[in-house]
């Protein structure tokens, strides 16, 4: 890859008027652009994880797994858990991804197939958590009289619609 310099360089024989730079740079050096677009997140099993954040932290973003589970795939790979997760190395990747699927963790689409397979055979047995969950309603044996605003949604208020020609003495 080419030093910084000669790519300002080869930038200012674009030639190109001001008005006409390329958008989404904002002040920032081409060689800034091109160490970012190089250093950018890790994947891991289909899920880009953030690079800048420690690699204990960065591993909650894969949906089905938690701080502590994150912090037990470290134990198990021996990989510090106060590195970025940019700095790690190829080899330490794979060491983490052979520890997630030798642990049989279900993550991503199939733990978000099972949820889904568990309600639906909730909801299709009638029992009274399928009940519940099928009218939008709290399952887990809160009040429902007051609160419970996040599952119904806003207030639909209910009021009597009256009669225009009431005040006029019409009726």
């Amino acid at each position: 890859m080419q030093d910084c310099e000669a790519q300002e360089h080869l930038a200012r024989d674009l030639q190109k008027p001001a008005a006409q730079a390329t958008p989404g740079l904002n002040g920032f050096k081409l060689c800034d652009v091109v160490t970012y677009l190089t250093n950018t997140m890790p994947r891991l099993l289909g899920v880009e994880i953030p690079a800048d954040k420690r690699v204990e932290v960065s591993l909650t973003y894969i949906y089905g797994i938690g701080f502590s589970t994150a912090r037990r795939i470290l134990e198990q790979t021996n990989i510090d858990a106060n590195i970025r997760a940019k700095d790690l190395t190829p080899q330490q990747l794979n060491e983490i991804i052979h520890a997630i699927t030798n642990n049989k963790i279900k993550i991503e689409g199939d733990l978000r197939r099972d949820v889904q397979g568990n309600l639906k055979r909730l909801q299709a047995i009638n029992s009274y958590r399928g009940i519940r969950h099928r009218k939008g309603l709290p399952v887990r044996g809160q009040r429902t009289s007051t609160n419970a605003r996040t599952r119904k949604g806003p207030r639909k208020t209910v009021g009597v619609i009256r009669n225009p020609d009431a005040k006029a003495g019409k009726v």
